[in-house]
């Protein structure tokens, strides 16, 4: 006998072990649609996780945090599986959750180019009408390196070489396409509908310069259309009240390649930054703050903690001692 005890405090008793998704199956066929995880004992999974004994259940569904990164991070799996149906050749590297989307890395012959990112996000579109299955599977490491290497993904395969031999890793396979993750993820491809592609960038394999750059394609995902259509209006109207946009209209300073993400101000804008400094100066003494100055160059240990070495690395002033590296802030 299995005890299952839901949020609510109800007891939900199986003569056997039982899945995620029959546990939300016996509460209702709308929960069971709509289930894209579970929360056993306080552990996120899939909804093919099974619970072999007494356990806490809380079923995850897009209406939760949980399920709003879990799909965000299933779609960055997406965009790489169509990435690989159209680009076979294209190695894949790493696909995290950020701030309102994801993004994932991948190594290529050209430059991905905006049709690209049309036809990736077509190409997605299908996948998803297709509802094919996302399924876990547990490999030995070994296994897993030799066959990311066999199909030719050697970035994929550096990364399963780090983790220690002794250690099982987690594949999740959807189609032909076959990724390493730690998961969760959704049951099948068909839970993700809402997403957009958002750009390309470069990105250092490891945030490390002396290696491959990298392009990182970004994308946004959401549970409802109206969610993402909110979003994409706020960044639209963001836009529109761009500082380097609003800077050139009102005369107040320019920038220029000579020097990426310098500002030369304008009288009309010296005159603002000075007025704002004073009265930040008065404001922080008033409160009992000391002011103090710090030296613009520093070793590069800190611009690679602050993230500036890895996506800036190329418009950084750099020079070396015998010993250290140092650079200036973009």
């Amino acid at each position: 006998m299995v005890n299952i005890t839901l949020p609510d405090g109800s007891v939900r008793s199986f003569d056997a072990a039982v899945t995620v998704r029959d546990v939300a199956a016996s509460i209702g066929a709308g929960l069971a649609k709509a289930a894209l995880a579970g929360r056993v004992d306080g552990k996120l999974v899939d909804t093919s996780f099974v619970i072999a004994g007494d356990a806490q259940l809380a079923i995850v569904t897009d209406r939760d945090p949980d399920g709003l990164d879990m799909i965000r991070h299933s779609t960055a799996h997406l965009l790489a599986y169509a990435v690989k149906e159209l680009f076979p050749d294209a190695q894949v590297t790493i696909g995290p959750v950020i701030d309102n989307g994801f993004y994932y890395d991948f190594s290529y012959k050209r430059p991905f180019t905006p049709d690209d990112l049309a036809a990736i996000e077509q190409r997605m579109t299908e996948l998803s009408k297709k509802d094919i299955p996302v399924s876990r599977e547990v490999w030995q490491r070994d296994k897993a390196v030799e066959f990311f290497r066999s199909i030719g993904e050697h970035y994929k395969a550096e990364i399963i070489a780090s983790i220690p031999a002794d250690q099982d890793v987690s594949l999740y396979r959807e189609g032909e396409f076959v990724d390493l993750c730690r998961g969760p993820h959704v049951p099948s491809t068909g839970k993700l509908k809402v997403f957009k592609l958002m750009k390309v960038a470069g990105a250092y394999w490891r945030g490390d310069a002396k290696n491959e750059m990298l392009q990182r394609i970004y994308g946004t995902a959401w549970a409802k259309k109206d969610e993402q259509d909110a979003y994409l209006n706020m960044l639209e109207e963001a836009e529109k009240r761009d500082h380097r946009r609003l800077g050139k209209q009102l005369d107040l300073f320019h920038m220029q390649e000579e020097a990426p993400g310098m500002v030369f101000w304008h009288p009309k804008g010296w005159v603002v930054w000075q007025q704002i400094e004073q009265y930040m100066r008065q404001v922080l003494d008033e409160a009992g703050y000391r002011e103090v100055k710090t030296p613009l160059m520093m070793d590069r240990v800190l611009w690679e903690k602050s993230g500036h070495w890895e996506n800036y690395r190329e418009n950084m002033f750099t020079t070396e001692s015998e010993k250290r590296d140092y650079a200036v802030k973009p």
